[in-house]
């Protein structure tokens, strides 16, 4: 049996999605181990990849503070034993971790076991966890580590198949993760108006706590706008898109980049080590995307940007940028060095 753990948010449940469906073809179904908290249960309840999916009372160490910290690492260590009887009763040949805190006990729980443990990074800096476990581990694979294995981030097949070539821009998404950002938010109200009278089509995935702000500001507009807090088929979305603003997490990064959707990239400014704005920077060397920080946000610079983007020329290199398969290459290094 091989097991896959991690999460809390969408960027680590998106690989371990894509790494479950490579499995699956391989006659595989892995065991999922989450948490109880973030969005674990609502990814993954019942979803049928998983032979079985357990969710752990964990939560992250890193922003509590005395006597909290101490509750939570203790929490991870309790859990990190129950993770290791059942590796041993189950038979485990492999623990792969997505990384997020979520991660902890069935990573833990592996050395415990010695079970060979299998870390995808998501990001271009590293999480603390990741770090920590990194020189304990079979294999370690990240996009932005030259010394990675596999380079090619684990995009579901989906969001190839989302690929076109744009050569216009008809219809804007506005992309917030799956938390949703008050700051693309506000971006969105206030150039709204200029998008509904150049003819472009609006998408806007505003997260559940912005919601009703957002269906009120639209409907006193009256502008018709395709509106929703989070959706589980953004491959859907990004074909229907030309030109995204978004957040810079490491899925949505590279989601857009395989769907060839060009972005304006506005990083998390609270993001542990400034890593949304190391995941856009990649692609910005090469000439791929736009990046403005969060506090220097003009509207009328978006506004500029969006005037003058070459559309056809970026959308064509993004898709190239990146190959499918990867979730099958790690796959195979894990099924290898299990062995």
């Amino acid at each position: 049996m091989i097991v896959i753990t991690g999460g809390g948010t969408g960027g680590h449940l998106s690989i371990a999605k894509s790494l479950c469906e490579a499995f699956n073809d391989e006659n595989i179904r892995p065991l999922y181990i989450g948490s109880t908290y973030g969005q674990d249960r609502e990814w993954f309840e019942g979803y049928p990849g998983f032979e079985k999916t357990l969710f752990l009372p964990t939560t992250g160490v890193v922003n509590q503070k005395g006597f909290g910290k101490i509750k939570a690492l203790s929490k991870i260590l309790r859990q990190a034993f129950t993770c290791k009887a059942l590796f041993q009763q189950k038979g485990v040949k492999a623990v792969v971790s997505v990384g997020g805190y979520a991660a902890a006990p069935g990573a833990f729980g592996a050395l415990m076991a010695r079970i060979p443990l299998f870390i995808h990074e998501q990001n271009a800096v590293n999480g603390r966890l990741n770090g920590l476990l990194k020189p304990f581990a079979k294999a370690f694979f990240s996009s932005y580590d030259v010394n990675s294995p596999v380079k090619d981030y684990p995009v579901s097949k989906r969001f190839f198949r989302a690929y076109r070539q744009r050569d216009e821009l008809k219809t804007l998404l506005f992309l917030g993760g799956s938390q949703g950002a008050k700051a693309i938010n506000d971006l969105a109200f206030e150039i709204t108006p200029w998008l509904h009278v150049k003819g472009i089509k609006i998408i806007h995935q505003c997260g559940n706590n912005d919601l009703e702000r957002a269906k009120a500001h639209y409907k006193k507009l009256n502008i018709p706008v395709k509106l929703f807090a989070f959706t589980q088929n953004l491959d859907e979305i990004l074909y229907e898109s030309d030109v995204a603003i978004a957040r810079a997490g490491a899925g949505s990064v590279w989601e857009l980049c395989a769907a060839g959707v060009p972005a304006l990239f506005i990083p998390y400014p609270h993001a542990a080590s400034d890593h949304q704005y190391y995941n856009a920077k990649a692609l910005m060397d090469e000439g791929l995307c736009t990046l403005m920080r969060q506090d220097a946000l003009d509207p009328q610079k978006v506004k500029s940007w969006l005037e003058k983007i070459e559309i056809s020329s970026i959308s064509r290199a993004l898709h190239q940028r990146i190959e499918p398969g990867s979730s099958k290459a790690i796959i195979k290094e894990v099924l290898r060095g299990s062995q």
